[in-house]
């Protein structure tokens, strides 16, 4: 039986045909509108140190200066008044407004968050079930190979003898060619089974 003869592997029949893999982040954020990246920008703002400091200092600096100003004011009266004596009911205000718009504009990006989770883990799922479906292949295809392997020996064994050595020694020509394009396709379908996974990653 020559090369040509022999029965195709489950590589060789296999068809890597599935789309490339995706870049999620990449993806997600060619969707992105102009007021879903101003949502994110306000919400990666006021999560942050930097903010909480700045704010600290203000709110600091605004009660320091309103109860001086209430104190100085009664021991001299000609003073400038504070704008803000106790209670601070203006500062409070102030809170209160700005709590009341950032509060929504965070959980608009944790929502937009949660989709990204989502639209990723639905990726990895993609890519795992296409990585499983590549590896059942690799090993139904070694198992095929190891059956060429001991099909050849065997009617080696049975030729030994039988046939001039010339002819002997193109069947093992003939089998080491098909036993090294197996290993091609196998070593192939294994870097495009890591590299879908690098891509997941």
């Amino acid at each position: 039986m020559k090369l040509n003869e022999r029965p195709r592997g489950p590589a060789e029949v296999y068809e890597h045909d599935h789309p490339p893999v995706r870049n999620v982040n990449e993806e997600y954020e060619r969707r992105m509108t102009v007021g879903q990246r101003i949502a994110d920008s306000v919400a990666a703002t006021v999560g942050s140190w930097p903010f909480i400091i700045t704010q600290s200092i203000l709110l600091g600096g605004w009660l320091a200066v309103n109860a001086y100003l209430a104190i100085a004011i009664k021991v001299h009266p000609g003073m400038f008044k504070a704008w803000d004596p106790y209670p601070f009911i203006l500062l409070n205000l102030v809170l209160s407004f700005q709590a009341a718009y950032t509060g929504p504009v965070v959980v608009m990006s944790q929502n937009r968050q949660s989709q990204k989770d989502r639209l990723a883990a639905e990726h990895d799922y993609e890519v795992n079930k296409r990585a499983e479906q590549e590896i059942e292949v690799v090993m139904k295809h070694l198992v095929h190979q190891d059956k060429l392997i001991l099909e050849s020996i065997k009617r080696l064994e049975e030729l030994k003898g039988a046939i001039p050595e010339q002819q002997s020694a193109e069947e093992m020509r003939d089998i080491l060619a098909r036993m090294e394009e197996n290993d091609r396709r196998v070593v192939a379908l294994m870097e495009r089974i890591e590299a879908a996974a690098r891509g997941a990653g």
